[in-house]
């Protein structure tokens, strides 16, 4: 009789699962920040990559300047 232990690897070797990615699930998640603009805000930016670089740059003018 012909035994399969548990750590015996059943799956074909060209299968690649290091590049999967992992999803966080359960309690403790964070759920993901969302922010709406308003119409005429969100026309101004073609992206978000856009609002967060004049959302930091207003950042650094408004820390540095004094008051």
């Amino acid at each position: 009789m012909n035994q399969i232990s548990e750590m015996d690897d059943d799956l074909r070797p060209e299968y690649d699962f290091t590049q999967m990615p992992v999803v966080a699930r359960g309690q403790g998640r964070k759920p993901p920040l969302t922010v709406q603009l308003e119409p005429d805000v969100a026309a101004l930016f073609p992206d978000s990559a856009s609002v967060n670089e004049a959302l930091r740059r207003l950042t650094k003018l408004t820390q540095t300047q004094p008051k």
